[in-house]
């Protein structure tokens, strides 16, 4: 049973084919660096030190994920285009149940990719507890520290923007599955900070540009009704261009969860692309296998030149 729960949890087992190495380092040449100047707002202990586990019982596309927990310390890592520069700049926040994150498959991996397509990546290592434990970082409002860290990170983009070669008005965000309910809450959480001001970088807009979510989760929470959106995703007209992908079979997060967002923003006019598969499950990120929900960057690549985010 441990790789189905691996799969539709991202619960990072500490069994005894895991890995573990002490706290989580970028790639040569990349650095994380603090969000939090000070005290981090809303500070919850955590059990111990941070831990990567490499779950070498649960494969995607035939390779293992590493998996990060125990982070009461949130840190951000840009990754900017070697060759050609859009302008574009995409806060990745990785998926793990808000108890931990996915840090290659959904973190990494992604800004490879982003990168390799003259985009910069800003990867959020936000806050969680680890496997099972308590209190989970997320999400939004039954505990504020991820959405937090992700408006506090939007700010940090758009300040650093010109330093960054950014452009400032075309920040966006993509997350999965918990990272994809986070994208939500960023989307629909933006006028106003959830913590004091502790900079100048938190005068800037936290409202992303462009939204992509995959397999998210959550978003039929604090709901009575069989198909009605999380009342604390509170879309209006404000709320960014979104793209949403998912497979029908997805055993954690069904398709509801991207067809009530959906529903909710065609309803005010925002503008939403949504592709639903039939197969796919959960927690595949940009692992290229025989099923055809694999190929969905080039989805997002195409949307993305036509909401002028990138160049066709």
């Amino acid at each position: 049973m441990k790789p189905l729960i691996f799969a539709l949890c991202f619960v990072f087992a500490l069994g005894s084919l895991s890995a573990q190495t002490p706290a989580w380092q970028p790639s040569p040449g990349h650095t994380q660096v603090p969000i939090w100047p000070g005290a981090v707002p809303d500070a919850r202990p955590v059990a111990g030190p941070e831990v990567a586990t490499t779950d070498k019982d649960f494969l995607v596309a035939g390779r293992p994920v590493v998996g990060v927990g125990q982070v009461p310390k949130p840190t951000m890592t840009v990754y900017s285009p070697e060759e050609k520069n859009t302008g574009a700049a995409v806060v990745v926040f990785p998926g793990g149940g808000y108890w931990a994150l996915a840090i290659d498959l959904e973190g990494t991996e992604v800004c490879d990719w982003l990168t390799s397509k003259g985009i910069t990546c800003v990867l959020l290592k936000y806050r969680v507890p680890g496997e099972g434990l308590f209190p989970r970082s997320g999400p939004y409002p039954k505990s504020p520290m991820a959405l937090e860290d992700a408006q506090r990170t939007m700010g940090l983009v758009r300040f650093h923007a010109a330093e960054w070669h950014i452009d400032p008005h075309k920040i966006g965000v993509l997350g999965f599955s918990a990272g994809g309910h986070l994208v939500a809450a960023i989307s629909t959480h933006f006028e106003k900070r959830l913590y004091p001001a502790v900079d100048a970088a938190d005068k800037e807009s936290c409202r992303p540009d462009f939204a992509v979510a995959l397999y998210p989760g959550h978003m039929l929470e604090n709901t009575s009704k069989p198909f009605e959106l999380n009342p604390y995703v509170p879309v209006t007209s404000q709320t960014p261009p979104t793209f949403l992908l998912q497979a029908e079979d997805d055993p954690m997060d069904t398709v509801r969860n991207s067809l009530v967002y959906y529903a909710a923003l065609k309803k005010v006019g925002v503008p939403v692309e949504m592709h639903l598969y039939a197969h796919g499950g959960h927690a595949f990120g940009l692992r290229r296998t025989k099923l055809p929900i694999t190929g969905w960057p080039q989805l997002v690549e195409a949307w993305l030149g036509t909401i002028g985010m990138i160049s066709e």
